[in-house]
């Protein structure tokens, strides 16, 4: 505690005066609502002009100690850390009874600033009139830099909430649009049927799937997955959509279409973002399916005696040259009675407690023990298997499962 220096009644009564007018002034500013910049300006003044405190420096803390209003000291405190000594105060006190390097001895008191038990600042002053170490004095500092700083913190959140609320109208918009994006029926008729599934690991995923009649003999279906998340994967994978349909209102060749779409990606990616997918398009009376896997997990092909091919056939992920280095576009002939699954690598990358992957092995292994099942209820065991695997933890990824039976 600092030594007490009683004032004369003259000087207690102006006292009082500077302080009602200082209290004025800060709480009018905080009325007003003004920006942080300019309440540190007020408060500068206001000890200076109106409380004649000639030297002084606040550090706040946010997210780290930070001089924030400075004058009269030749310290620059803007440049210094503070002392542990000074760090460790929860009342006033003298810097004269601290152990701290004699710099800090430019000033004479040190002022904490509680909220709620915390310590939101040190309030450190110097070059003041002696009455002005009078307990009440240095109190009602305390009280003045408390309002302020309370002010400017509940500014600070009031911000944080509204940017909150920002974040979370385009997070919905972002869902909308990413709802909007999937087809809104998928077929079940004499030749196919197709059903998809799509498990999100966050408010906005990464994963897309499609289909397109083409015409009466070919459809086109596919699977996409974005790297990253949230608002800027789901407008990349807008991006990617529109480009598909654009794209296949002038031709099916999967070879134009997946070269002309790796071109908008790459045009349109955002800090480094890429796109896996795999296209597919069947023809209904050849039986005949064209596909490229561009990066992504080969889907599952399982003929009716439980044997299987991979689709691997394709290029390299999209968006990531401007010009894609290779392109093979895969042909194979359907048989009746197979069933095609495509996935994203949320399905695989599923691990047990011992960390061993549920991955392809132990997909194929479901398929060719539940082929026989609904595409629905294919599906949904297909996603109780893999949260049995892995029931001690949540999934990392979203997981997008669409197959395709040829009947």
């Amino acid at each position: 505690m600092p030594d007490i220096v009683a004032p004369n009644i003259q000087q207690e009564l102006n006292l009082k005066k500077l302080e009602l007018s200082a209290l004025l002034e800060i709480t009018q500013a905080i009325n007003d609502n003004l920006p942080e910049e300019a309440l540190y300006k007020i408060y500068r003044f206001t000890l200076l002009a109106q409380l004649q405190i000639n030297r002084l420096a606040l550090f706040v803390h946010d997210e780290k100690w930070d001089c924030k209003v400075s004058f009269g000291s030749d310290l620059e405190p803007a440049k210094q850390h503070l002392p542990e000594a000074i760090l460790e105060l929860k009342e006033i006190t003298r810097i004269s009874k601290l152990s701290v390097d004699k710099k800090w001895r430019n000033f004479e008191i040190v002022i904490p600033i509680l909220h709620n038990g915390k310590v939101l600042a040190f309030v450190m002053i110097g070059k003041i009139q002696p009455y002005y170490t009078n307990i009440e004095a240095l109190n009602f500092v305390q009280t003045v830099s408390n309002i302020m700083l309370v002010a400017i913190e509940n500014h600070r959140m009031a911000r944080q909430r509204l940017a909150q609320e920002a974040i979370r109208k385009e997070i919905e918009i972002a869902r909308e649009v990413q709802s909007m994006l999937f087809p809104k029926s998928l077929p079940n008729d004499k030749d196919v049927a197709i059903h998809a599934s799509y498990i999100p690991h966050s408010s906005i995923g990464g994963d897309y799937y499609d289909f397109v009649e083409i015409d009466k003999d070919q459809f086109l279906f596919c699977v996409a997955d974005v790297s990253g998340k949230g608002v800027p994967a789901s407008l990349l994978m807008s991006n990617f959509q529109a480009g598909l349909r654009t794209i296949l209102r002038q031709t099916a060749d999967l070879n134009t279409v997946v070269s002309e779409l790796n071109h908008l990606i790459y045009r349109n990616a955002i800090a480094e973002k890429f796109i896996t997918t795999f296209v597919a398009i069947f023809n209904r009376s050849t039986r005949e399916l064209s596909y490229v896997n561009a990066g992504h997990d080969a889907p599952i092909l399982l003929y009716k005696n439980n044997t299987y091919d991979l689709l691997n056939d394709g290029c390299t992920m999209l968006g990531v040259f401007d010009v894609l280095p290779f392109m093979n576009v895969g042909k194979i002939h359907v048989p009746h009675d197979a069933v095609l699954l495509c996935y994203t690598d949320g399905l695989t990358e599923v691990f047990d407690e011992d960390e061993s992957e549920f991955g392809i092995a132990g997909t194929i292994g479901f398929m060719q023990k539940n082929r026989f099942l609904s595409s629905k209820m294919l599906h949904l065991q297909l996603l109780n298997a893999i949260n049995l695997y892995n029931e001690d933890s949540s999934f990392n990824d979203d997981i997008t499962l669409l197959s395709c039976r040829f009947k």
